[in-house]
C-alpha cells in the first residue's frame, strides 16, 4: 500500500535562547506557526523488511540519519511490525531554512505509516517518538499556532486566528543551527559580564510579549476575518515579539539581514527570521500585498513564494494527498 501525506512548513513567532541546560539543550521559547508550504513524503509498505529512503534532492540523507528512516524504525518496533518500507521524498522546502523540513517529514512519515499499516499509535508513544527525533518534531503533531518551551519539544496548541498571507524568502545560504547556538553562547558569555540580568527574567519577558499579543488579539476582535487578521498584525508588531538569532545570525549573513528590510519596505507587517534561518518570512494584510512583495524579491534573484499561515483544522484535513 503506498500513501501521500503533505509536509508541511512552519515559521517561528520570536523565539528567546534561555541558558544551557545540563543536558547540553537551550531552553527554548517560541511560537511557530505552521504554514501552506509543504514536501509530499510517500510512503510504500510491503512484505519483508528493512527501510529505505529515497531522495533526488541534493542535501536529503537518505541512510539511517533521515529522520524519515529513523521514524519509519521507532514506529515498526513500537508497534511490533515487520514490513519493508520504501520512503520517497519530494523535496520543495529548502534544506537548512528553518522552516522544519526535516522534522515535518518524519511526522508525515509517521502518519502515513499508521495508516499504511492500518495500526494506531498512543498518543503517548507518538509524542514519545517525535521528541526523539528532535526538538520542534513534536509541533507537527499539533498543527495550527503551537506554545513550544522546554528545548521546543514541550508544545501547546494556543487559540486559532484567522489565515495571514505571508512572504516566505529563502537565500541561498544555508545556516547551520549548532553554529548559530554556539554564536549565541558567545554573545551570551560576553554579555553575562556586563550586565546582572537574569536569564529567568528575559524568558519570562518572552512569555509576557507572547500573552500581551494574544490578549490583545483576543479582546473586542473585528468581525470581518479580514479585520480580525489586520488586528492580530498590529498587536503583534506592539507587543515586540523578536527572534534571539537574528542577534548572532545577521552580523554573519548581512545579507539575511537586508532581507528583512526588504520585507519591511514592500509592506510586511511584521518581518522575522525562522528559526536559525536562513528563511526569512514577512506577514502581509492582504494577499496582493504578499504577491507584489514576492514577485518584487524574485525579480531580484531571491527565492520567494506568497504563501498563508494554516490553521490546526486546515493542516490536519489537507495533510494527505
Amino acid at each position: 500500500m503506498t500513501v501521500s501525506v503533505r509536509s508541511f512548513a512552519k515559521i517561528n513567532i520570536g523565539l528567546r535562547i534561555g541558558p544551557r541546560r545540563p543536558d547540553g539543550f537551550h531552553e527554548l521559547r517560541t511560537v511557530y506557526q505552521t504554514i501552506d508550504l509543504h514536501d509530499v513524503v510517500r510512503m510504500k509498505v510491503a512484505g519483508g523488511s528493512g527501510i529505505e529512503v529515497r531522495s533526488g534532492s541534493r542535501g536529503v540523507p537518505t541512510d539511517e540519519s533521515n529522520t524519515c528512516y529513523r521514524t519509519a524504525e521507532s514506529v515498526l518496533r513500537t508497534l511490533h511490525q515487520r514490513a519493508k518500507v520504501t520512503i520517497d521524498i519530494e523535496k520543495k522546502l529548502p534544506v537548512q531554512g528553518g522552516l522544519g523540513g526535516a522534522s515535518s517529514n518524519a511526522i508525515a512519515t509517521m502518519c502515513g505509516l499508521e495508516r499504511a499499516l492500518k495500526k494506531q499509535l498512543s498518543p503517548e508513544d507518538r509524542l514519545r517518538i517525535a521528541a526523539e527525533i528532535g526538538s520542534d518534531v513534536p509541533l507537527f503533531l499539533i498543527g495550527g499556532t503551537i506554545l513550544g518551551i522546554g528545548r521546543g519539544e514541550q508544545v501547546y496548541p494556543l487559540a486559532e486566528h484567522p489565515a495571514l498571507d505571508c512572504v516566505v524568502a529563502t537565500p541561498e545560504a544555508g545556516v547551520s543551527t549548532p553554529a548559530a547556538f554556539a554564536a549565541w553562547d558567545r554573545l551570551a558569555d560576553r554579555e553575562a559580564k556586563l550586565t546582572d540580568t537574569s536569564k529567568s527574567s528575559t524568558m519570562n519577558g518572552f512569555s509576557h510579549t507572547v500573552c500581551a499579543w494574544l490578549r490583545g488579539s483576543s479582546s473586542g476582535v473585528p468581525s470581518r476575518a479580514g479585520d480580525r487578521a489586520e488586528a492580530l498584525l498590529l498587536d503583534l508588531v506592539r507587543a515586540g515579539i523578536e527572534n534571539d538569532f537574528e542577534r548572532v545570525v545577521f552580523p554573519q549573513y548581512p545579507e539575511l539581514h537586508d532581507l528583512k528590510r526588504a520585507l519591511e519596505r514592500a509592506g510586511a507587517k511584521y518581518a522575522s527570521l525562522s528559526g536559525s534561518g536562513s528563511t526569512v518570512y514577512g506577514l502581509f494584510a492582504s494577499k496582493m500585498e504578499a504577491k507584489k512583495a514576492a514577485d518584487r524579491l524574485k525579480a531580484e534573484g531571491i527565492r520567494a513564494q506568497a504563501t498563508r499561515t494554516l490553521t490546526r483544522r486546515e493542516y490536519w484535513r489537507r495533510m494527505f494527498v
